[in-house]
């Protein structure tokens, strides 16, 4: 999974990237996909380990970044869109395609890694 890690935390500094340089650099906020990669990466990249403790400490912290994020973003999305819609205004549409594809990044990610958190213990188990 510690792989797995790195992909998505790959793919969470690609979107952060995109969205800040897409908005032409105005909005900062638009990197947030970007540290939450980034500490998603730092965690991968430590949970690429011989020793089993180390490995799977780092990856419960990635998995409890992942699942932060993932609230923190489809929160934050929910409400963008009911703020504007409230006063009557289109939302942002960049700003809420980048929330819903964090949201749903580290929606994947932390399935992933809840199945194979269970996978490792039933094998353990037997």
């Amino acid at each position: 999974m510690a792989k797995v890690t790195l992909v998505f935390a790959v793919l969470l500094v690609a979107l952060g990237l995109a969205g800040y340089l897409g908005t032409g650099s105005v909005h900062p906020t638009a990197l947030i996909p970007m540290w939450f990669g980034l500490a998603m990466g730092a965690c991968g990249f430590l949970a690429i380990s011989p020793s089993e403790g180390r490995r799977k400490l780092f990856m419960h912290i990635s998995v409890t970044i992942g699942l932060l994020g993932f609230i923190g973003a489809a929160a934050e999305a929910l409400r963008g869109y009911a703020h504007a819609h409230a006063q009557g205004i289109e939302p942002d549409h960049i700003a809420l395609a980048s929330k819903l594809t964090m949201a749903g990044l580290l929606l994947i990610y932390v399935n992933m890694c809840v199945r194979s958190f269970i996978a490792a213990r039933r094998a353990r188990q037997e």
